[in-house]
């Protein structure tokens, strides 16, 4: 035992190796690795307390970071539920302006419908009355249409009149007769009357208080005025216009000479042209015949002249016929006022009438209202018997 203790000594003291000069034994090679132990087990407990905090801070943070995510996860579910409540609010809304829609377009289209029926109605209704009215209207056409082809025939039936000299003679003739006996009475006029120089005029209207009476003259160099009209060229055209003139100033001449008698006729003549367009004409074209013959006091008068002079002489007729009958409008007035007088004085005595009956009528009302009161009093009193006090 001894022995074993000693060897155990000399071995631990046994020289290892010597580094710098310094021995390194056994036993201090042991400590040496003893330290070394100590100091890696050291460094190893470091260095796990260093891990284990980096664990407890992560941890940490993973519970931080697990909370946030809580968080917003709680968040992202409440607005998700937000969002759902509105999908659905607006859902519900664009339901309902759906039906809206619906209802309005389904309203405004039966609108239009009956809108669009209405007016096709109305269009076949006033398209059966135009062409109602155009069938009239066609009719009337065709009348007016036969009408022209009847005037047509009256119209060649009129240049066969006027291509002969007589007739044409005798239609101004009738045409200047139908207007004054259309305006005067049968005894303001005479046709074909002879004068006192043995001359015959065609008219001769009689004037009102035993005045002069004016002559009227219906023949017109309608065949010079022909020959105008038929000129071909400039030359045969002056011509016809100065054989027109000659011809108008002898037949001016002619009627201011046989016509115009002091004391039985007018110192004014009338000559009738039987067309608008030739007066018209000869004012425009002739204004120096129109100007030799009120020289000459001789009117020319067209068909509208004619009757306007006509009417003016009726109006003095007229007057003339009133003027005579005064006396006769004078005690036709003055038996009216008699009559009125006699109306006024039988007026205020159907007054006085009216009046004493209103009076007797308020007479017979205050005695009816007395006979009133009396039967209400009457009836107020009280019939009924007492009763009597026994004995």
């Amino acid at each position: 035992m001894g022995s074993r203790e000693s060897d155990n000594k000399n071995i631990m003291e046994t020289v290892l190796f010597e580094i710098a000069g310094h021995t390194i034994t056994v036993i201090e090679s042991l400590a040496i690795g003893l330290g070394l132990a100590l100091f890696l087990l050291l460094v190893l407990l470091v260095v796990l307390l260093r891990s284990a905090r980096q664990r407890q801070y992560e941890a940490a943070s993973d519970a931080v970071r697990a909370a946030e995510m809580e968080r917003h996860l709680a968040d992202m579910m409440r607005v998700q539920s937000e969002m759902t409540g509105r999908m659905q609010t607006m859902s519900e809304i664009f339901g309902t302006r759906t039906s809206d829609l619906a209802r309005v377009l389904t309203e405004r289209i039966d609108a239009s419908s009956h809108r669009v029926n209405q007016s096709m109605t109305e269009s076949r209704s006033k398209t059966e009355e135009t062409l109602s009215k155009l069938h009239e209207r066609l009719a009337v056409i065709d009348k007016a249409q036969s009408n022209i082809t009847q005037l047509s025939g009256e119209i060649v039936s009129l240049q066969s009149i006027l291509s002969n000299k007589q007739q044409r003679g005798a239609f101004g003739q009738g045409r200047m007769e139908a207007i004054i006996a259309d305006g005067l009475a049968s005894n303001a006029y005479n046709f074909q009357v002879t004068l006192s120089n043995g001359s015959r005029p065609d008219a001769l209207i009689h004037m009102p208080n035993d005045a002069p009476s004016l002559v009227i003259d219906a023949k017109f160099p309608l065949e010079s005025w022909q020959r105008i009209n038929e000129a071909e060229n400039p030359e045969a055209l002056k011509a016809a216009m100065t054989g027109f003139r000659n011809d108008c100033w002898v037949h001016i001449k002619a009627i201011s000479e046989k016509y115009l008698i002091a004391g039985e006729t007018q110192d004014t003549a009338f000559m009738f042209v039987p067309s608008e367009s030739i007066f018209a004409d000869l004012h425009e074209r002739f204004e120096d015949i129109v100007q030799r013959a009120a020289r000459a006091r001789v009117v020319i008068v067209s068909p509208s002249l004619l009757m306007l002079s006509i009417q003016v002489i009726q109006a003095l007729l007229r007057d003339v016929r009133m003027r005579e009958q005064a006396h006769v409008i004078q005690k036709e007035v003055m038996a009216l006022l008699e009559d009125v007088g006699r109306l006024d004085e039988r007026v205020n005595k159907l007054k006085s009438h009216f009046t004493q009956t209103q009076n007797d009528v308020d007479q017979i009302l205050i005695s009816t209202g007395k006979v009133t009161k009396r039967s209400e009093r009457i009836e107020a009193l009280d019939f009924e018997e007492k009763p009597r006090i026994a004995d």
